[in-house]
């Protein structure tokens, strides 16, 4: 297995065995080089894992809002959510299992913390983000009356900001 581009003890990243972990981390430093006056490795590879998670989240918000819930209210017996809502639900159903494992394995994986005391650190903190990008969304859309797929591009920009810094210092601190 060849070493990360940087010579820091701190900056190197154990994947724990996992080799599509190890693969990731590789393919991820190809592309630092050009970054790495500007962040430091660790940094860099949040943003990549991140990055990717988000545009993922993006694509599967836009599709399920506009060709999932066709742009209509979800109803479900005892709820209805509008479909900004809906759409934001299902995004985060799928993105929300990937991002601890990219966060775990490929972004924190240095940390001495134990994986049950990471995991519930970092429901704690999406519970909080989900909270965000809720509120968000609906003052975006509801209140500005703004586009919902800017308005979720926009949110995703203040939601990470806080994600990184509240993971980075408590969840796999």
């Amino acid at each position: 297995m060849s070493k990360p581009n940087s010579n820091s003890t701190k900056e190197r990243i154990d994947t724990k065995g996992h080799q599509a972990a190890g693969i990731l981390v590789r393919i991820i430093d190809v592309f630092y080089p050009p970054f790495k006056k500007i962040f430091p490795i660790h940094t860099f590879r949040y943003a990549a894992c991140g990055g990717g998670n988000q545009l993922l989240n993006l694509i599967i918000y836009f599709i399920s809002y506009n060709y999932i819930f066709k742009k209509s209210n979800w109803h479900l017996g005892f709820v209805v959510f509008k479909p900004h809502i809906a759409a934001l639900v299902v995004a985060f159903l799928v993105t929300f299992p990937i991002g601890f494992l990219l966060s775990r394995y490929v972004v924190f994986s240095t940390s001495e913390m134990k994986g049950r005391k990471q995991a519930a650190f970092y429901v704690m903190i999406t519970g909080i983000c989900i909270l965000l990008n809720y509120s968000l969304m609906k003052l975006f859309v509801e209140v500005f009356h703004w586009y919902p797929t800017p308005s979720m591009l926009l949110n995703i920009v203040v939601v990470v900001t806080f994600s990184y810094i509240s993971q980075k210092n408590i969840a796999f601190k």
